[in-house]
């Protein structure tokens, strides 16, 4: 939403123009374990796997790994991990390395994974020169090399396609205790951070393995303690920072790692900052960068013309990843050959996080489709959402009082603008007071949310997890009544500034504090909501005005589990720990609090900005404070690609810009965008000019009212979708090498995308044109797309230019699909459910065409009783067919079939007889010679039954 307080505030005001302030954000050379890790590039990896441990057990290997000095004739261990390895179904593996006897706990992500991950079968298959081949059940391999620890997995193909450890650069720094500085002869036995190595003198002296627990080094730059700018971090158990290498075999690029402006495919960092996954409210983000902003998802694809395979890194701290795709021409020639032989088409890439276990699954594809699918079976697939929060929703920070409510909603009707949400930003609240209203401005709010909820409205306000350190207000006193709030490092109610002004923070790692907040949502605890009122969680990375980089310390506490004999820094995890986990768990209490307000019977609707792995379980995700600039719009796009990829289908970006103002070209174009965008909301700053569609010109008005009308349309095609992605965890927006994984053109086509396998966009992004240059997939299997305006058909074939007017952007429809529409479009969705459809089919070079179309109520989870309507349509030249995918599913819907539109027809048949139950009514159709489309006019059927046309010619 909004970042840096009131001095940036008034500077918008008065026409002030700001770029990201990068002074305020660290770089690897100012984050403590980045500088200190990057440079860790060792000739021989001092890890060591004990072949004499092995135990292969169900489907999990457990070992132990030692690091072992190398730099005399005589080997010394140094220090014992605890290895496990398990094979888990569809092809996925887990690598999991922890101290065998560590000080104190390491963190493990508490909530990204969805469950258990389902186990698979393991088999040693042999045991020789050093070297470990085990095979799931599927036939998938991993390679284990001794010494030096390697990991090679291989898939079913035989193809080696991701390798850990090959460039030596696994490393977890072992947990110690501080001791005072050491006397002058004693200097000798100072161990090194990066590489923590005793010599053999060292060992000689006393500090050997054991002993070597209890000892640390002194207070060296960094070990115990870092600044930044006026923030000091007290890094109570001093270094643990933890590193893997990932090499990845025939790959021509890598993809993921939201969030970022970057382009889909990742570029090669070595020569600049890696990308940074650390949630952190940035004032104006810039574009084309690595800097972390206010996502964190630490999972990556590998692809190319063999295969695909993806690394999902299991660490909630702060983490960096570096690239080194050697088809790149600023990777050194000589660095390709002595790293690959010469082989040019691989990728390497390196996560370093500040703390926790290494944690890590390795996802064998083999193609995009499966990689997707694969990391959405470990962190959950995204839920069926409401079906109005597919529509449009209109907001601004701030609609002022009731009245302005009113006539906003008032104004979409009266121009005839189709909406479904109205959002209130944080001056709703009494005094940014959340869980109230501003008692002056919003008096009614049970009233104004029925005037909504009559038309079919909805609304969605705004809680942040700051809270007011207001005495009397009823949160704020509970929570420290309670002791529910985050600590600071002297175990203290931690006070930050944010909104309100002093607030702290609920640290929702304790069951009790997130059952506490989950309870505000009651209606009895929070009157004026309804089912209809749903929720916005914003400023959760958590942002902290007066924090170091805009976020909590890093030193502050979060509650744990009580474990017996666990006691000082053992009893808490800090803050370092969990950050980019902090605002998943503040999504899920909210979740869970909107589920308990109506005992379950109604889907929630939640927006969040702060975004981890898992976070696709509970909210959707905007792509937060952007400008009114056509960059911006156009890496919107790359953007919710890289994050559908990750699980988070839902995504779009602020229509218009949150900040400054829009004029009427880019306005028009960001609503044809976002129309074709999961998510499709306006807003924007406090300061900037008022934007509703119906205060520009009257023809900017009606192109925009065009793009809302197109979007309404296509509602139930993008209900569909989802329910299809709550069931295989596809993308509901693909990029388009997942379908076409052989067309190497495609690997970095990110201008243009895919929704589902049926409909191809290309947001027009620039100003002024008059064409663009498009890319249609295919070509292979002749394939053919329609453009949805015109129905004419233009076969794959790469490149080509299409014209464009201000009042179009490229779609298409692949041929051999079937896309449900509605054309009826009215004032909002709820009015639309029993609408009739027009069923548009895009013949194949086949003559042939398939789709599916998913009806419910749109908003209970009664349709998990088998309340609903799956139904497939297929197109052959003999006739069409709607029938049930579950039969035993069904829903009394009203709608029925008014028109089908048939594009590509070469043979258009005599007659059509439709059948349905005891009904067999003969069908009028109409043939637009021109373009090949016949038109089936309201052949009537029921879309609760099944139903057949019959051709014949």
């Amino acid at each position: 939403m909004k970042t840096l307080g009131l001095l940036l505030v008034a500077a918008l005001a008065i026409g002030g123009s700001f770029a990201v302030d990068k002074n305020n954000f660290k770089t690897c050379d100012q984050s403590g374990f980045c500088k200190r890790l990057r440079p860790f590039k060792p000739e021989k990896s001092q890890y060591t796997l004990n072949l004499d441990t092995v135990i292969v057990h169900g489907n999990v290997l457990s070992a132990e790994v030692t690091t072992v000095d190398t730099s005399t004739e005589k080997r010394i261990t140094l220090w014992h991990y605890a290895l496990k390895l398990s094979a888990l179904k569809d092809g996925t593996f887990r690598v999991e390395l922890d101290e065998a006897d560590p000080l104190y706990p390491r963190y493990r992500s508490l909530l990204a994974l969805n469950g258990e991950p389902k186990p698979d079968g393991l088999k040693l298959i042999s045991n020789e020169n050093g070297k470990l081949t085990l095979s799931n059940t599927q036939g998938h391999k991993v390679i284990i090399t001794a010494e030096p620890l390697k990991f090679e997995f291989v898939n079913l193909a035989g193809d080696t396609v991701v390798v850990i450890n090959d460039n030596h650069q696994l490393l977890m720094e072992p947990l110690r205790v501080r001791r005072e500085k050491a006397s002058d002869d004693e200097d000798a036995n100072m161990v090194e951070v990066a590489a923590p190595v005793f010599n053999e003198e060292e060992i000689e002296s006393g500090n050997q393995l054991d002993e070597g627990k209890k000892v640390s080094i002194e207070d060296e730059e960094g070990a115990w303690s870092e600044n930044f700018k006026s923030h000091h971090d007290s890094k109570p158990r001093g270094n643990e920072a933890v590193s893997m290498d990932f090499s990845f075999p025939e790959a021509d690029h890598v993809y993921g790692i939201p969030e970022h402006t970057d382009k889909f495919n990742l570029r090669t960092t070595t020569s600049g900052e890696p990308y940074r996954l650390y949630n952190l409210d940035v004032f104006e983000y810039e574009l084309d960068s690595p800097m972390a902003i206010y996502g964190a998802v630490p999972v990556m694809y590998a692809h190319g013309p063999k295969h695909t395979a993806g690394v999902f890194w299991h660490n909630s701290a702060e983490t960096w990843v570096d690239v080194v795709n050697y088809a790149d021409s600023t990777v050194v020639s000589s660095l390709v050959n002595l790293v690959t032989g010469g082989q040019k088409r691989r990728v390497d890439a390196r996560f370093f996080s500040e703390a926790n276990v290494i944690d890590v699954f390795v996802l064998l594809g083999d193609k995009p489709a499966d990689v997707f699918r694969q990391y959405t079976a470990l962190t959950g697939h995204a839920p069926l959402p409401p079906k109005f929060s597919l529509a449009y929703h209109q907001c601004r920070w701030n609609y002022v009082d009731e009245t302005d409510v009113r006539s906003v909603d008032e104004g979409f009707d009266t121009h005839d603008v189709p909406a479904d949400v109205i959002w209130l930003d944080i001056e709703y609240t009494d005094r940014k007071k959340y869980f109230t209203w501003d008692p002056l401005k919003f008096p009614h709010p049970t009233e104004m949310v029925a005037n909504l909820t009559a038309k079919g409205r909805k609304m969605v306000v705004i809680i942040d997890p700051h809270i007011k350190r207001e005495a009397g207000y009823f949160l704020h006193e509970d929570c420290t009544e309670k002791g529910y709030y985050v600590k600071d490092k002297d175990g203290k109610d931690y006070e930050g500034w944010c909104w309100p002004g002093s607030s702290s923070y609920p640290d929702f790692f304790d069951p009790a504090i997130s059952k506490y907040y989950s309870e505000r949502y009651l209606f009895d605890n929070f009157p004026g909501t309804s089912k209809d009122v749903h929720l916005w969680n914003d400023m959760n990375e958590p942002s902290v005005f007066n924090g170091p980089e805009i976020t909590m310390p890093k030193d502050c506490r979060h509650y744990k589990p009580p474990q017996d004999g666990h006691d000082g820094l053992a009893s808490f995890w800090e803050h370092r720990h969990v950050h980019n986990e902090y605002g998943l768990l503040n999504i899920r209490a909210t979740h869970d609090g909107l589920l308990l307000r109506t005992d379950g019977k109604y889907r929630p609707f939640i927006l969040t900005r702060s975004t981890f792995a898992g976070t696709q379980r509970y909210a959707a995700v905007w792509t937060g404070d952007n400008a009114a600039e056509w960059g911006f719009l156009a890496v919107s796009v790359p953007m919710c690609l890289s994050l559908a990829s990750a699980g988070v289908s839902f995504c779009g970006s602020d229509v218009g810009g949150f900040f400054k103002y829009p004029e009427a070209e880019l306005m028009t174009r960001w609503y044809q965008a976002g129309a074709y965008q999961a998510f499709f909301r306006a807003h924007s700053h406090i300061e900037t000019k008022r934007r509703e569609p119906w205060l520009y010109d009257a023809a900017t008005l009606a192109l925009i009212r065009d793009a809302l009308r197109r979007r309404y349309a296509l509602l139930d095609f993008w209900y569909t979708l989802f329910y299809e992605h709550s069931l295989d965890g596809l993308p509901v927006t693909r990029p388009l090498f997942q379908e076409y994984p052989r067309e190497e053109e495609t690997y970095t086509i990110d201008n243009e995308y895919l929704l589902g396998d049926k409909l191809l966009v290309h947001p027009v992004v620039e100003p002024g044109v008059t064409s663009v240059k498009v890319y249609l997939p295919g070509a292979e299997t002749n394939t053919l797309w329609y453009d949805v305006d015109s129905y004419l058909a233009h076969k794959a074939n790469g490149y080509f230019t299409q014209e464009v007017t201000l009042a179009k952007i490229p779609v298409y429809q692949r041929g051999g699909s079937v896309v449900p529409r509605k054309e009826r479009v009215r004032r909002s969705s709820a009015l639309m459910a029993d609408d009739p459809y027009t069923l548009v089919v895009a013949l194949d070079h086949n003559n042939t065409a398939h789709g599916t179309v998913y009806i419910d109520d749109g908003e209970t989870y009664e349709y998990q009783q088998n309340k609903y309507i799956y139904a497939r349509i297929d197109y052959e030249p003999s006739g069409i067919t709607y029938s049930f995918i579950n039969e035993h599913a069904h829903y009394p819907s009203r709608s029925w079939v008014e028109r089908i539109v048939i594009a590509g027809i070469k043979t258009p048949p005599k007659t059509a007889k439709l059948h349905q139950g005891d009904k067999q009514l003969a069908l009028q159709m109409t043939l637009h010679k021109g373009n090949d489309v016949l038109v089936i006019r309201k052949p009537g059927a029921n879309m609760a039954t099944p139903w057949r046309i019959a051709f014949s010619y």
